[in-house]
């Protein structure tokens, strides 16, 4: 029996989790609130790559774990496969996601724009709407680190919006 969970069960989820730790725990440390949504998706990535490798025989190198990520691992995830994976050969993995479900259903909250005749208010709002974003991406970060460290592959993760939905989650291997 296969167990699925409803895509928009997962988009609230996600919302709530960002919106509980930003705006109620940790209302004042946002670096800390990210740490935080960092370390559950560490979580659910570790547990769903132990689920999904556990009849797999263990990877010889990064690059085969990686190709494992980008292929079986986010198809599994969001039913689809990466888009773009481009590496420099020395640890350093770029995985392009050009239409990153959750963030296809994202926008710009209009009462976050804020008026004043110093300040652009675009551009606040900008700042503002990619403040929230960001914190939106701590999570799949976090599950890719996870999910790499379970097959022991220890990096660092981070994420890069160009244009929305499009996303590129950047992976460094720790030496």
């Amino acid at each position: 029996m296969v167990r699925e969970v409803s895509e928009s069960c997962m988009d609230s989820l996600l919302t709530e989790i960002v919106s509980s730790y930003c705006n109620r725990f940790y209302a004042n440390k946002p670096e800390l609130a990210a740490r935080r949504i960092e370390a559950i998706g560490y979580q659910v990535g570790h547990q769903l790559s132990e689920r999904y490798t556990m009849e797999r025989p263990r990877f010889s190198d990064h690059l085969e774990a990686i190709k494992f990520i980008c292929k079986d691992f986010w198809s599994e995830l969001f039913k689809k496969q990466i888009d773009n994976l481009k590496t420099n050969h020395r640890g350093t993995f770029v995985l392009q996601d050009n239409k990153f479900r959750w963030l296809s259903r994202m926008s710009v909250d209009p009462s976050m724009e804020i008026s004043g005749a110093s300040q652009d208010p675009s551009a606040m709002s900008e700042n503002k709407a990619a403040q929230a974003t960001g914190m939106h991406l701590y999570f799949p970060c976090g599950i890719i680190r996870g999910a790499l460290s379970t097959l022991g592959i220890p990096c660092a993760v981070s994420a890069d919006i160009s244009n929305l939905p499009a996303c590129s989650f950047v992976v460094r291997i720790k030496v």
